[in-house]
């Protein structure tokens, strides 16, 4: 039986959205999927994102989106790494 997927509750995440950009920390080879809030020993503002995918050929990008998208309840299409295509710490736009 598959596990279920928890995430915060979409309020949440969108809570943490400055200038329509979301700061996100992506942990690629997780052994589950899952997103995170900043705790309070932690850097606030930054969305912790851990996924199975491993970092090549976009294929992390790709399960980041994905698995926000499902958190947020809007298309993939809506969302876009617009910095740190190729480093842990990427900068995705939100619409509003």
């Amino acid at each position: 039986m598959a596990k279920k997927l928890l995430l915060p509750p979409r309020e949440d995440i969108l809570s943490l959205v400055n200038g329509g950009e979301l700061t996100v920390k992506v942990t690629p080879n997780a052994g589950e999927n899952s997103i995170g809030m900043p705790g309070e020993n932690r850097s606030g503002g930054i969305l912790l994102v851990r996924v199975t995918a491993t970092p090549e050929n976009g294929k992390a990008n790709a399960a980041v989106l994905k698995l926000l998208s499902r958190a947020l309840r809007l298309p993939k299409t809506s969302l876009a790494i617009v910095r740190g295509g190729n480093a842990r710490t990427k900068i995705i736009t939100i619409p509003d």
